[in-house]
């Protein structure tokens, strides 16, 4: 491999982590917003022993986010220097702008969140957890915004050979973003109801059936019902948009070689593309239906990527399939949120024990199509990492082989063992399930004391159920 090559691959395997943190605390913080709001307003104890239950996984994964996202930041700089060079007075102040406005709003308000239960009033608690929540889409939101501006760039000038911005609100507000950030929100909406869906139908299969793990199972339902459809329509919108602005990458995602005069293009089921002779191998597709959903017309047509020159042809084979991978889990989501229903209203969703392994299953279906989502996004802006500015071959720094696939090496040791260790403490954490917590206990802490938290983690001390300490 080119060091270009081993340069992409250790972004995509940091990158890959990385992402699958801030999507669970973006769903799991609004959805504890959401738990002591309900407690408030109904006094009931079921949200506080939830509360309590998920805001410790909640912190193990924000301290996870807050580390990968570090070798992030990093890495741009040490892997890819000339991008930085070429469009840092662009990049810079919006990745500087989520530190500024939302880690600042996050970090501030977490140790109230974790620890002030019994140190501060029931309104002051609950504005700290709302303060956490809207901390994490404001960081997905200027996150998206720098995303979406590689992808869609717009409101800068090239002086000197950099860009540099001209209309910042042309930059942040440019073509992709809306449809980025909704379809990202949802996806992270979506992760979390799915985990926490999974956490209550593992609990139910166990015999654990109390009122917690019921609210738990019937909320994240509920939330699955009525977001997946919604994330269906938003979809639609940003392959609309991909349309407009990145066709290559639509008729990459399509397997959409050539057309024909008058001639529809059909949706394809299956397929293997191959980007040597410019066709897609053993097509198996539905006529007419890819021009329904692509252009809502019945005769419609899309680029093809013939019309392209191969040197700026997205691979294909990589984001055809990761593209239905997504689009597959999606459907897989809408069918579990109508199954919910129908056993809702039959007073049977506690009981179904075919309906819980499925639940169960699709716990992890939010992650997954996240990395296909990401991976369609992304391999299918290539050959550009500044889409039509800047090439990816030509935005890496100029590092040998040797350190790369040695740092490579490294980062893969480390990672699978710190963030193995933290997902595997999780799973434990999740498979206790929900404790009573007493409203009324005394505060603990101050200095000396045996309970004093002295890191967030440390909100997290947990048994298994062998007996082993947290």
């Amino acid at each position: 491999m080119s060091a270009l090559d081993l340069a992409r691959i250790q972004f995509a395997f940091t990158m890959s982590f990385h992402i699958l943190f801030p999507a669970i605390t973006i769903g799991m913080a609004s959805y504890l917003a959401v738990l002591e709001l309900c407690w408030l307003r109904s006094g009931r104890q079921v949200y506080v022993d939830l509360y309590h239950y998920w805001l410790k996984i909640f912190a193990v994964t924000f301290g996870m986010g807050v580390v990968s996202g570090i070798v992030m930041a990093y890495q741009i700089g040490t892997n890819w220097s000339t991008l930085s060079e070429f469009a840092g007075s662009i990049m810079g102040p919006l990745l500087s702008y989520e530190v500024l406005t939302a880690f600042f709003l996050e970090a501030g308000f977490l140790g109230v969140m974790l620890f002030g239960w019994t140190r501060v009033g029931p309104g002051l608690h609950v504005a700290a957890t709302c303060a956490v929540a809207a901390g994490t889409l404001i960081s997905a939101t200027w996150i998206l915004a720098a995303n979406s501006w590689m992808q869609t760039p717009q409101g800068y000038a090239i002086e000197g050979g950099r860009m540099v911005p001209t209309d910042w609100l042309a930059i942040i507000f440019n073509p992709s973003f809306p449809y980025r950030l909704a379809h990202m929100v949802l996806a992270a909406y979506l992760t979390t109801a799915l985990i926490v869906g999974a956490a209550g139908a593992w609990q139910l299969l166990k015999g654990r059936d109390n009122p917690a793990v019921r609210k738990m199972l019937s909320m994240a339902m509920w939330m699955i019902l009525l977001v997946a459809p919604v994330q269906a329509v938003v979809g639609d919108f940003h392959g609309l948009n991909t349309l407009q602005h990145q066709p290559a990458k639509l008729a990459a995602m399509e397997g959409h070689w050539q057309n024909a005069p008058g001639e529809a293009v059909p949706l394809l089921l299956f397929g293997i593309p191959d980007m040597h002779a410019e066709t897609t191998r053993y097509a198996v597709g539905i006529p007419h239906l890819g021009s329904l959903i692509l252009t809502h017309s019945w005769e419609g047509q899309i680029p093809a990527l013939t019309d392209f020159p191969r040197s700026e042809r997205p691979n294909s084979l990589i984001v055809f399939w990761s593209f239905r991978l997504m689009v597959g889990l999606g459907l897989l989501m809408i069918a579990l949120g109508a199954w919910s229903l129908l056993l809702r209203r039959a007073g049977r969703i506690w009981r179904q024990r075919a309906f819980l392994r499925f639940a169960l299953w699709m716990g992890p279906a939010g992650l997954v199509a996240i990395l296909a989502g990401w991976t369609t996004t992304e391999v299918g802006r290539q050959p550009w990492v500044v889409y039509g500015v800047l090439r990816t071959a030509d935005a890496v720094s100029p590092h040998g082989v040797g350190p790369l696939a040695l740092s490579l090496g490294l980062f893969v040791v480390a990672y699978f063992f710190v963030f193995g260790t933290g997902t595997r403490y999780v799973l434990r954490m999740i498979r206790k399930g929900p404790q009573h917590f007493e409203l009324n206990q005394p505060a603990q802490g101050g200095p000396g004391e045996q309970r004093t938290p002295s890191r967030p983690l440390s909100a997290a001390d947990v048994a298994d159920d062998e007996g082993g300490g947290g």
